[in-house]
């Protein structure tokens, strides 16, 4: 039978009690700790905004939270990647235009990118594409391939550029999903 544990009128404090305590939330904080580490270490990372080249949709300075955990990249996606033939100590941030097996081309005259002959609709861009860099179309992606470019068009090198090219999804650190700071543009990433 357990014993009742409530306090009778002549019974003295348990003088471990405030030890006690003192013990289990040392053991939650540390929990707590362990868990963010983790979860910072492995799952999700803070990355910072370096540039304009993503201008209107993400600023210089921003810092956004990115997880690459069961993450498979599609049309519209802004992920962050390593290039090393184009930056080998920094990572980059574009926005994914087509997948695998996609056809993409653009007119440069008008401003207009197509994906698989079809005019696509941008509202994220800052202006039209009118910068050519070194692409020569129309291309096909290649199977585990995506091909990238920034919301700011005419000032954003990417896979219009040999550099870059088309990207292996190999190279996708992860999906960007929110702007943690500043925290007056705290928001979702669309």
């Amino acid at each position: 039978m357990a014993k009742d544990k409530k306090k009778t009128a002549g019974e003295a404090p348990d003088p471990y009690a405030s030890t006690k305590d003192l013990y289990d939330w040392i053991l939650c904080l540390l929990f707590a700790l362990i868990v963010c580490v983790l979860l910072f270490a492995f799952v999700i990372h803070v990355i910072d905004v370096v540039g304009t080249s993503m201008v209107p949709t993400l600023h210089n300075g921003d810092k956004m939270l990115v997880s690459g955990l069961l993450y498979k990249p599609k049309a519209g996606d802004i992920v962050i990647f390593k290039k090393d033939e184009y930056s080998p100590d920094r990572a980059l941030v574009k926005r994914v235009i087509a997948t695998e097996g996609q056809e993409i081309n653009m007119d440069f005259a008008n401003g207009i990118v197509y994906i698989d002959g079809e005019p696509i609709v941008e509202p994220y861009i800052n202006d039209l594409t009118y910068n050519k860099l070194d692409f020569i179309g129309p291309k096909t992606v290649p199977e585990g391939c995506v091909f990238v470019m920034g919301d700011n068009r005419n000032a954003s090198v990417d896979s219009r550029k040999n550099e870059i090219g088309m990207l292996d999804t190999r190279l996708i650190i992860g999906r960007a999903y929110y702007v943690i700071y500043p925290l007056s543009v705290l928001r979702a990433i669309k």
